[in-house]
């Protein structure tokens, strides 16, 4: 139990269904949808949908969408990659023909075709309750009536004030009065909500193809893309299940998304730390800090090097996953000193970290849900179809024009993607659907949570709440939570460590408890959002 005195926030309980998500309106809206009848999956699309709307500069239906769903008694997760593709005219050497020289993440060339509407679309069809008009609702009446900002949301569209700027209808729409909604301001966005409605009456195919697919891609090729209304009909069937990947830590089974997704980084950090005997120093200790940063350093390393699109290239996931593997990288951490240099395969290439919303829905029958959806960066691209209320992601900035190598840009291709949903399991039967945001931190963000949970013992709240770092490009970000002491005695280790303004993501977990029958839910205080079960 947390220190009643000290500020915070305790774990919520419930019984019937919980969500967590990152803002409080989206939060209620999935429990609307568990009491109406609907499933957990339902309510996942629906709080997804919410946080499209009140959420602009981290998600949206210009983006994509990954999820772990794991039925009931059934024994199994279902994998959706619900990840677009870059157009089928792009190619390295078009691009370079256009005068690049290096993918830039406000121009159309980073758009990808979105995946979250045909990805939520299959969800429902296959795995639903309600109808997606009456999913979709909550969103749409957001989206037309209006939403009041809430302060993480202002201080991230405050953050993008510059790339708006960039596009004229962007900022037109999103900046109003030439500057950044404020916290307690009113915003609304009707035109989104009458693509929302199209969605909801017709499905999909209203999104992919007809005027909202023009709209997109008129938006787009007014800037210079090479998007055809051919890419966005071809998007429509682009989402699919997919066989998750596994790994035993600690007698937990943990689930992610296969590549193109890095999911399995987040496996091969905790499966280097499953190799450790837990430091009796405790959670918030130089030596488990240090071990952490070493083995996302090495875990990092490979994903550079090999996560990509497995449809058109090679991706060592067996290797990856492999336990021999993960003990030679293990024995390469010592105690006593950070590494120096990594060794091969190549250096790290991570960029500043992306927007992005991960929630999670338990309903009353044990169906547990695990969602994630992303534009990448705030605003994505910051190109705004504005007829449709459609801000376009520019999830194609995880490509590369460097040919040969795993993630170089080519046509239909998917990029190396960052957003990863987790699940865990026990005995065959989900116990915690959870995901931390946070773009390229969310492995590290994973392997955090999961550690101070099941293996430092902190309840559910406190191990999202937990003080965050993360190495990136030589250096190692720090929170403010972090002690100076021990922030010094990583520098003595050989880490140079930063402070970081803004924080390390955002995470949603809920614990199931089927010995007494009770959903234990937590939500990150770095972000608006709440969990709530009844």
């Amino acid at each position: 139990m947390r220190d009643l005195h000290l500020p915070g926030r305790s774990p919520v309980y419930g019984t019937n269904g919980m969500a967590a998500t990152s803002m409080p309106q989206a939060t209620l809206a999935a429990l609307d949808i568990l009491r109406a009848g609907g499933n957990a999956l339902d309510a996942a699309i629906a709080a997804c949908a919410v946080l499209c709307v009140i959420e602009p500069q981290s998600t949206g239906i210009g983006g994509d969408c990954f999820c772990l769903y794991a039925p009931a008694g059934t024994g199994k997760i279902i994998a959706m990659n619900g990840s677009g593709r870059a157009p089928a005219a792009s190619t390295p050497e078009k691009l370079r023909s256009l005068g690049l020289e290096k993918l830039d993440p406000v121009s159309p060339h980073v758009v990808t075709i979105p995946g979250a509407v045909a990805a939520w679309e299959k969800l429902n069809s296959v795995h639903g309750e309600l109808p997606l008009a009456q999913i979709l609702e909550p969103a749409i009446r957001y989206a037309e009536e209006g939403y009041v900002v809430h302060s993480r949301v202002a201080a991230d569209w405050a953050g993008s004030v510059k790339k708006l700027s960039k596009h004229p209808a962007a900022a037109r729409r999103l900046l109003p009065g030439g500057k950044a909604p404020e916290a307690g301001d009113r915003f609304s966005m009707p035109e989104l909500g009458r693509t929302l409605r199209a969605i909801g009456e017709r499905g999909a195919e209203a999104f992919y193809t007809g005027p909202i697919a023009a709209s997109m891609v008129a938006t787009l090729r007014e800037a210079g893309g090479l998007h055809t209304e051919e890419d966005f009909a071809n998007g429509l069937s682009t989402p699919n299940f997919v066989e998750p990947i596994t790994l035993n830590w600690r007698g937990l089974d943990l689930f992610q998304v296969p590549p193109n997704g890095s999911g399995i980084t987040a496996l091969l950090i905790m499966g280097m730390l499953g190799r450790f005997q837990t430091p009796e120093e405790g959670p918030l200790s130089a030596k488990r800090l240090h071990r952490h940063i070493e083995a996302a350093r090495l875990a990092y390393r490979d994903r550079d090097a090999f996560v990509a699109d497995p449809s058109q290239v090679d991706v060592p996931v067996e290797k990856l996953l492999s336990g021999d593997y993960h003990a030679r990288l293990q024995a390469l951490i010592s105690d006593e000193k950070a590494f120096r240099e990594l060794p091969a395969p190549g250096t790290s290439d991570l960029a500043k970290h992306k927007d992005t919303v991960y929630l999670t829905v338990v309903d009353k029958d044990g169906n547990a849900c695990s969602f994630i959806n992303s534009l990448f960066e705030g605003f994505g691209s910051g190109i705004l179809a504005e007829g449709a209320g459609v801000i376009l992601q520019n999830r194609g900035y995880g490509f590369r024009l460097q040919e040969g190598h795993p993630n170089c840009i080519a046509p239909n291709k998917r990029p190396m993607h960052t957003i990863i949903p987790g699940m865990v399991m026990k005995e065959g039967r989900a116990i915690m659907p959870y995901g931390v945001m946070g773009g390229h931190f969310q492995p590290m963000g994973h392997s955090l949570f999961l550690t101070n949970f099941f293996e430092f013992g902190l309840d559910i709240q406190e191990a999202l709440d937990f003080p965050r770092l993360f190495p990136l490009a030589g250096r190692v970000q720090v929170e403010r939570g972090i002690p100076a002491g021990i922030v010094d005695q990583l520098e003595r280790l050989g880490h140079g460590c930063d402070l970081i303004e803004k924080p390390h993501g955002g995470g949603q977990a809920i614990f199931i408890d089927h010995a007494k029958g009770v959903f234990v839910g937590g939500s990150d205080p770095r972000k608006d959002g709440c969990a709530l079960g009844y």
